[in-house]
């Protein structure tokens, strides 16, 4: 899988998610793996009449320009049983309600015109619906207090924010902590990043970092792990969940 995804340029979690049949894959995508394999050209077009054929789409895919980074990372968030989130600028995705998501996209995509500003909102307001279905995601998210001080699209949005947070932290499969400034120094001053779990052990974990420019997924084990104890003196610094709805109560009532 690593010459693999080497060649192709792809993740490793992606070449993995692939052969063991854990996401669709398109076409094209065969397509280059099948060329790679140097099959014939018969069992070629067999397997890629398969793929035409049995190929099972996301809701994602309806938003058919969305950056491939990007729709990886949703068709992986849509797997995950579980997310680990540290975020030290704004308020994690899967916890922003519209208008604040909208003056962040809004930000981030200072060229793109006001239709695809909505669009991401759109997507991004879908995203949370992983948080409400049947069996939901677990989400872990560690705050910073510079982003519940940061405000967002005016003081209006940032208190209806701030009233989601402790709405969502009420929710069972949801622990949210706050990190006081009072910490100083701490193990991610580096930057946010989250850390999602898949429910087959044969999967591992994956760490997922963001910035200006693109995307990292990190998947080597101890990379990952590295993370992961990151995340841990986070929890263990930061404020315990009730205290740190306290925090954003007092914050929102202020």
């Amino acid at each position: 899988m690593d010459q693999v995804a080497e060649r192709l340029g792809w993740s490793v979690t992606k070449v993995s998610r692939i052969e063991t049949s854990k996401v669709g894959v398109t076409p094209k995508d065969v397509g280059r793996l099948l060329d790679l394999y140097e099959l014939t050209p018969s069992k070629r077009e067999e397997l890629l009449d398969l793929a035409r054929d049995s190929q099972k789409k996301g809701w994602w895919h309806a938003y058919g320009d969305l950056p491939t980074e990007y729709a990886t990372y949703i068709g992986l968030e849509a797997e995950a049983t579980s997310i680990r989130s540290f975020a030290p600028e704004i308020i994690p995705g899967l916890l922003q309600t519209e208008d604040y998501a909208r003056a962040v996209i809004r930000a981030a995509l200072i060229i793109s015109p006001q239709r695809e500003v909505e669009r991401r909102v759109e997507v991004r307001m879908a995203r949370q619906k992983l948080l409400s279905q049947d069996r939901p995601l677990r989400l872990w998210a560690i705050i910073d207090e510079a982003a519940l001080c940061r405000v967002v699209g005016g003081s209006e949005v940032m208190r209806s924010q701030l009233e989601r947070l402790l709405e969502a932290a009420e929710l069972p499969h949801v622990t949210l902590q706050v990190l006081p400034f009072s910490v100083g120094a701490h193990a991610a001053t580096s930057g946010g990043f989250e850390v999602l779990e898949f429910p087959v052990p044969a999967d591992p974990d994956v760490a997922f970092l963001e910035n200006l420019t693109g995307s990292l997924y990190v998947e080597h084990e101890m990379d990952v792990y590295r993370y992961t104890l990151a995340f841990d003196h986070l929890r263990a610094k930061a404020l315990d969940p009730d205290e740190s709805c306290r925090l954003i109560a007092e914050m929102f009532t202020g």
